[in-house]
């Protein structure tokens, strides 16, 4: 529950700390007392957008604490854990400070945390029920969450929107491979056309290369051979050479007999020499052969590089081998259309389970629904017919929807308030203090399946008197035998029910004026209620009514 809320510098209260107490607590004050200011300020707590205007002080931050006692919640432990926020297993502490800057920071238990955290921990912990919020009744998505709440769908939506996604990303796949496929067969004749003229080269990895070194020999062929019959005529030339002079050199050696030391084997050495110089003039002859002056050759190779050239810049690669990639990759392309009808028949089977297995746990959830729309709608009536709408008749509707993130239904709650009145969606025949009773009775319904430790009603009791005030009354007291209730009122009757009454009023210094709240006494709950049934002027009759109603409330000692 709630147990206290601190605000600083905020609008017109430069101060406040009020404790909350269990049960039924009641915030009454004069209009414009500052009832909304308070209720403003616990909503930024919620993750409502933060206005620089209610900094009051330029020299100082405006801040807002909530200190809730979180005994026996092991869902929103489970919540924070999981989300890695900062726990204490005996109380939640919210903050929210905002700089006369703007800068606007969050903290879970002291802990710095993102807005959206702040926003997700806070929706664990308090509901706040503003008249704004009684729209939410007309809208499908309330509806719908109405009855999965009481129905208990949690877990059964949980696990829907697991098989729900998982079919969505087969119907992705399967689109994909089929727009892939369409494309595909619509450039098909193209992308035949393009592997013939590849393939019609019979390109080998590297030949280009070669062929450019061919050409370039081809080219140079006369500076080649001459430069070859200059190193060959070094070795082996007709009028001398290396080879012949050291033929020579092994004659001398001969002459030289015993004067030469044997271990250092000269005419041996020069013998092997003799060898190499020899070998590399066959060398040099074989490849001046080799290099025929046929003017054909090079005319092929450049016909063929020119072809080469040709197909690379019409498919705007750099050389042939990045044009056999490309042959390869439109083989690939051909081969996966050819078989791609086997490849859409499995994608259409995995779409296919996958919709079966999402459709049978949506139909769980939808039976789940039905059953408690029967329920509820019987229920709806029962409480809400004696909140002056007797009357009333209530249907809840759950209808088949294509499939979505929430199921395959649509829940719709028709009404109708008065005899042979035909059933009539309730935002379209419902007033502001019909949605606001039948809004109470929902809250009553299904308070002890929120899961919350406190919510609060701002004026929801709205348009109303009377017996149906008093029935209010005693409802939100009910409700609060499940849950801390807070409600903002400005009705002596529902005053009248709460356990603990709170009084806002406005205070004047000598510089401006304050917003106040404080915790009613018993003689002060007697005076403030005497005055909302007579107003400023108290006499004994409005202050034994007030008695009365008070005694009727419970309290029974004033």
């Amino acid at each position: 529950m709630l147990e206290s809320l601190h605000i600083s510098n905020y609008a017109l209260i430069d101060l406040i700390d009020i404790t909350f107490h269990p049960g039924f607590n009641v915030i009454t004050g004069e209009t414009g007392a500052g009832k909304s200011i308070i209720l403003g300020a616990l909503s930024l707590l919620l993750g409502a957008r933060a206005d620089t205007r209610v900094v009051t002080d330029p020299e100082a931050k405006s801040v807002i604490e909530a200190v809730f006692s979180v005994k026996d919640y092991p869902s929103l432990k489970e919540f924070c854990v999981q989300e890695d926020i900062e726990w204490d297993d005996e109380h939640c502490i919210l903050r929210r400070e905002i700089s006369p800057a703007g800068r606007s920071r969050a903290f879970v238990n002291d802990s710095p945390v993102p807005l959206s955290k702040l926003r997700d921990v806070s929706l664990h912990l308090v509901d706040i029920h503003s008249q704004h919020q009684n729209q939410l009744l007309a809208t499908p998505e309330f509806q719908l969450d109405v009855i999965d709440t009481l129905a208990g769908n949690a877990s059964r939506l949980k696990a829907y929107q697991v098989k729900f996604n998982a079919l969505r990303e087969a119907v992705r796949r399967l689109k994909i491979a089929r727009a892939k496929v369409e494309r595909s067969r619509e450039d098909e004749e193209f992308t035949r056309y393009q592997l013939e003229q590849i393939e019609e080269l019979k390109l080998q990895e590297g030949e280009q290369a070669d062929l450019e070194r061919e050409r370039d020999v081809l080219t140079n062929l006369a500076s080649i051979k001459e430069a070859l019959a200059k190193a060959s005529g070094a070795i082996d030339g007709d009028d001398g050479g290396a080879l012949r002079l050291v033929e020579r050199a092994i004659e001398a050696c001969g002459d030289l007999g015993d004067l030469l030391d044997g271990s250092d084997a000269v005419p041996e050495r020069l013998e092997t020499i003799k060898i190499e110089l020899a070998d590399i003039a066959s060398t040099f002859s074989a490849l001046d052969e080799s290099l025929g002056a046929d003017p054909s050759a090079l005319a092929s190779i450049e016909d063929r590089l020119g072809s080469i050239y040709s197909l690379c810049h019409k498919h705007h690669v750099d050389d042939a081998d990045a044009l056999i990639e490309l042959r390869d990759s439109l083989r690939a392309k051909l081969k996966a259309l050819d078989s791609s009808d086997e490849i859409l028949e499995e994608l259409e089977r995995d779409a296919r389970r996958a919709k079966a297995l999402a459709k049978e746990a949506a139909m769980e959830i939808s039976r789940a629904r039905h059953e408690e729309a029967e329920r509820f709608g019987q229920r709806l009536t029962e409480i809400a017919m004696p909140l002056g709408m007797k009357n009333l008749r209530c249907e809840i509707r759950v209808s088949p929807a294509d499939m979505s993130a929430t199921g395959c239904d649509i829940v719709e709650f028709m009404v109708a308030f008065n005899k042979n009145q035909p059933l009539m969606p309730v935002g379209a025949t419902a007033s502001g203090g019909e949605i606001s009773r039948l809004m109470l009775s929902i809250k009553s319904i299904i308070a002890s399946r929120m899961q919350l430790p406190s919510i609060i009603f701002d004026e929801i009791d709205t348009g109303v008197s009377g017996d149906v005030a008093n029935r209010m009354g005693q409802m939100m007291k009910d409700i609060s035998r499940n849950i801390q209730v807070t409600t903002i009122t400005h009705l002596p009757q529902v005053a009248s029910k709460g356990a603990h009454q709170y009084r806002v009023y406005k205070e004047d210094d000598d510089r401006s004026t304050h917003t106040r709240i404080s915790l009613l006494t018993d003689e002060e709950r007697v005076r403030s209620i005497a005055a909302m049934l007579g107003g400023a002027d108290i006499d004994e009759t409005a202050v034994a009514a007030a008695r009365s109603l008070l005694a009727q409330g419970g309290l029974n000692r004033v």
